[in-house]
């Protein structure tokens, strides 16, 4: 479960570094396109994709709580 929540994680900030990348750029073209068209939704696709993995860390978390695989731990009450 450990390994699952750090991949997780590890994908959510790719996919926010990748949005980064290229927010930077802006509507730079493609150097590989003989056209030149702009690359276009490239930003919104990678935060899209950071929205999901947050949404299915989240779930993944809640399935794992309710199927007892995990436990809470939290603080002791103190009187």
């Amino acid at each position: 479960m450990k390994y699952l929540v750090i991949a997780a994680f590890v994908a959510i900030l790719g996919s926010l570094g990748t949005a980064l990348l290229y927010m930077m750029r802006g509507g730079a073209t493609n150097p590989s396109d003989s056209e030149g068209i702009p690359r276009k939704n490239h930003m919104a696709r990678a935060l899209a994709f950071r929205v999901g993995f947050s949404i299915l860390l989240f779930v993944v978390v809640l399935i794992s709580y309710w199927m007892g695989w995990i436990k809470p731990t939290g603080l002791p009450m103190q009187p």
